[in-house]
């Protein structure tokens, strides 16, 4: 049993603690927060502290959903970085946007329309690096696998070898002081004991004479930095590349056996023996003669025979020279389109490229262009005089557009060249008219400069100029011929017979109702002098001539007294004929009285006629649409014209004459390139490149295929032709 005083002392604690815990909750009840015991502290609602300027937002408004898209951009990030361009910029105001530099007054202009802009321009730039930097730190850490993580390996194991090495040595050395107070107190120690001691020594001095290993040289840093006098940032290099068509290859493989290496001694064994038979059938002075004849061929064969070698040779390399030095030329004509065709309103623009010339055929006119139809890239020149008074000789020469420095042939004549066709099927013979009115065949596979077959006084020739010829298909004998027309007013043609040229007279050109009577009861014809022919595509019989009178007319082979029809086209004379490539009713036609005019053969009123104030030497119709011809004038100016998009006037009239006082003689469309060829009367021939819209093809339709070939040109141009058809009907 306690006392009494034992006991009130916890009594009063007891009480001191009760009155505690209630002034603790009356804090909490005035502090605002309600505290209960158990279960009822989380029934209770908790009220939600609003910050007073949020905004009341509807249910509806609380419910939508804002989707936000993360992305890898940098949001500070410059947008609008701008730098200085140092290049130069070269402008024509009369050429839009061409790529490459063209000498001052090279098209005739003045020098004041060529600027050279040398100041630069402000460019903006495209790429924005969006990378971001959050945190980085240098740190000394060394892979395990690299090199020099292999060396600190290396050197700590060494480290730890040469202390435990250490602690051997000291722990000998501690033995052998314990045993000298040993020795000292027996003076004689049993024998055992001397031979262990031994031992030991011999162990301590194995370890002391094994020879350390070289410690490794320490590298200057642990980042094989090098120094340098200076590092400079090096310019990434640029590849240049080029597309050609690889060169034709041909498999060749043969086996050489036993038998036909015999075979081959015999043959020659047998010819050596038929020479000497020969040779002494001879006379002496045959024999001597003949001796020197042979050794004359065979000197004159090994120097042709090393002289078409090294030629060979010597082609390649002036092409690929060739290639190098008009580089942007033929990246123009492969690659460039004119973008700024999308802004014109349906016009387009000729771009000059190659321009081919020759100093043998200086001061002749071009007097005919004709590509070859099997190497798109090769092209014949004839070259003459069409003035009377100006007549000496003439050239013919051949051009490809992989050497525009030097013609690939070179053929001169007495008299001037003023017409040439080459065949379809023998690309290598040239048929040409001269202006002394005889027509020759040039073979481009005979090296020598003159012609293969030419015709002559005793075999018809023309009393005036040849100012046409036409391959036609072979006869019935497989002999190939051509016809020719001439101011003479004979249409001849001619056929290949063995070794020699045969005529014969297909039509005579009379003027109708220039019929005179003379006193004797003789009828005299005014001659019609034929000055172009072109033979229909599909109807082998029926061609076309135009004369100097201003007529055109259909002709047939079969009928050689009477035309088929006669158009009165112009008033002075017609210098071109042709017949559209699609349609096989249509044809156009050129004169010097300034007017181009296109025609339906069984109409005898013209379907379009163009005025083009200048003299029209020549037209030729696009291989790749119907409704697409080019004109030359001798002002100069080269008109394309496009009757789809625009059947009034040209869609582009450009000069394209190197001088102003040069006149434009000719035209032609390379078969499968955009490109044209004309030529002057100064004997140059320059090569320019069709724009966008000159050569516009039908668009495509969605959910419908582009419809091509000739069923479409055809309906193309039949839809023009009707509109005009109606008219003239109701007129």
């Amino acid at each position: 049993m306690l006392p009494a005083s034992a006991k009130a002392p916890h009594k009063q604690s007891r009480k001191q603690s009760i009155s505690i815990g209630r002034g603790t909750r009356k804090r909490d009840e005035d502090s605002g927060t309600e505290v209960g015991e158990g279960t009822d502290e989380w029934a209770q609602s908790k009220a939600t502290v609003r910050p007073p300027d949020q905004l009341e937002l509807t249910d509806a408004e609380l419910k939508e959903e804002f989707t936000r898209i993360l992305t890898a951009n940098n949001p500070h990030a410059p947008q609008n970085i701008v730098r200085y361009s140092f290049k130069k910029q070269w402008s024509l105001d009369f050429i839009p946007k061409l790529k490459r530099k063209i000498p001052v007054n090279y098209w005739g202009q003045d020098e004041g329309e060529i600027s050279n802009k040398t100041e630069g321009t402000y460019k903006l730039i495209g790429f924005v690096n969006q990378l971001a930097v959050h945190y980085t730190q240098v740190g000394n850490l060394i892979p395990k696998d690299s090199d020099e993580g292999r060396r600190q390996h290396y050197r700590d194991e060494l480290v730890a070898g040469s202390q435990e090495s250490a602690k051997v040595i000291s722990e000998t050395e501690n033995l052998e002081e314990d045993e000298e107070p040993k020795e000292l107190e027996t003076e004689s120690g049993s024998q055992t004991d001397v031979p262990a001691a031994g031992a030991a020594e011999k162990v301590t001095e194995e370890e002391l004479m094994t020879p350390k290993q070289p410690k490794e040289r320490k590298l200057t840093n642990q980042f094989n930095f090098s120094e340098r006098a200076s590092q400079t940032f090096n310019n990434p290099l640029r590849d240049r590349e080029c597309q050609m068509e690889p060169p034709p290859r041909t498999n060749f493989s043969a086996t050489a056996n036993q038998w036909e290496i015999y075979d081959a001694y015999v043959e020659e064994l047998e010819k050596q023996e038929k020479t000497k038979e020969k040779e002494k059938a001879k006379t002496p002075v045959a024999k001597k003669s003949g001796k020197m004849a042979m050794r004359k061929v065979t000197s004159m064969e090994s120097q042709t025979d090393d002289i078409i070698k090294v030629s060979q040779a010597a082609k390649i390399v002036e092409r690929m020279v060739n290639q190098n030095t008009y580089d942007d030329v033929a990246q123009d004509f492969k690659y460039y389109e004119d973008a700024a065709d999308e802004y014109r309103d349906q016009v387009g623009t000729l771009l000059p490229l190659w321009k081919f010339q020759n100093d043998k055929a200086k001061r002749l006119s071009v007097t005919a262009l004709c590509w070859n139809p099997k190497y798109r890239d090769l092209f014949a020149v004839g070259h003459g005089s069409y003035d009377f008074m100006k007549q000496s000789r003439g050239m013919l020469l051949l051009y490809s557009m992989k050497n525009p420095s030097f013609p690939e042939y070179m053929f001169s004549s007495d008299s001037g060249i003023m017409c040439l066709d080459i065949h379809v099927d023998h690309p290598y013979l040239v048929a040409v008219g001269h202006y002394d009115g005889n027509v020759a065949i040039y073979n481009l596979k005979k090296p020598h400069s003159q012609p293969s077959f030419r015709s002559s006084a005793k075999s018809g020739k023309h009393s005036d100029p040849v100012w046409q010829v036409k391959w036609q298909k072979d006869d019935m004998d497989q002999n190939l011929n051509f016809f020719s027309v001439s101011s003479d007013g004979r249409i001849v043609s001619w056929t290949l017979v063995k070794s020699e040229l045969v005529h014969v007279d297909v039509i005579k050109l009379k003027v109708e109702g220039s019929t005179t009577e003379v006193p004797e009861g003789l009828q005299l014809h005014t001659v019609g002098c034929g000055t172009a022919f072109d033979f229909h595509k599909e109807i082998d019989y029926m061609f076309l001539v135009g004369t100097e009178e201003g007529k055109i007319y259909k002709c047939s082979k079969s009928y050689s007294s009477q035309f088929l029809d006669t158009y009165d086209a112009h008033n002075m004379a017609v210098d071109a004929v042709s017949w559209n490539p699609y349609h096989t009713k249509v044809f156009m036609s050129c004169s010097s009285d300034w007017t181009v005019k296109i025609w339906d053969h069984t109409i005898k009123t013209p379907m379009f006629i163009y005025d083009l104030n200048s003299a029209v030497g020549d037209v030729a119709w696009a291989p790749y649409s119907s409704t697409v011809f080019a004109a030359v004038t001798t002002d100069g100016k080269a008109h394309v014209f496009d009757l789809a998009i625009n059947k009034y006037e040209a869609i582009c009239n450009q000069p394209v004459a190197a001088k102003k006082k040069n006149k434009i003689t000719h035209v032609q469309f390379n078969p499968i390139h955009p490109i044209i060829i004309v030529g002057d009367d100064r004997g140059h021939i320059i090569c320019l490149k069709l724009s966008p819209n000159l050569r516009k093809m039908p668009k495509e339709k969605k959910g419908q295929e582009v419809q091509k070939g000739p069923a479409v040109e055809i309906a193309k141009l039949d839809k023009l032709l009707n509109l005009v058809r109606e008219v003239k009907i109701k007129t």
